[in-house]
């Protein structure tokens, strides 16, 4: 396979990983909030609870993402195997 291919399959597979990454967070903090804190209180709160815990999972995602890959450059060397997405211009 091509750099080009490598690359596509790399960001297809990445974003699939992080959409399950962020849906296990999203449903751990969910399970996290429904049995411990939501009986107490009002269903305004709720929701923004709900809210909060939505863009908290997206934000610990982005790190644990970010993590992965500056680990993952450390290891191996990125331009050996992929293209690069985006092209200075001239």
């Amino acid at each position: 396979m091509n750099k080009k291919a490598n690359t596509l399959l790399f960001v297809l597979g990445a974003t699939v990983v992080n959409v399950i990454v962020m849906m296990l967070i999203f449903l751990i903090l969910f399970v996290l909030f429904a049995r411990f804190l939501a009986p107490g209180l009002s269903p305004q709160i709720q929701q923004v609870v709900m809210l909060v815990i939505f863009v908290g999972s997206i934000v610990l995602t982005y790190f644990i993402y970010h993590r992965a890959m500056k680990w993952l450059s450390q290891k191996y060397d990125m331009e050996k195997y992929f293209d690069p997405i985006f092209r200075r211009k001239r």
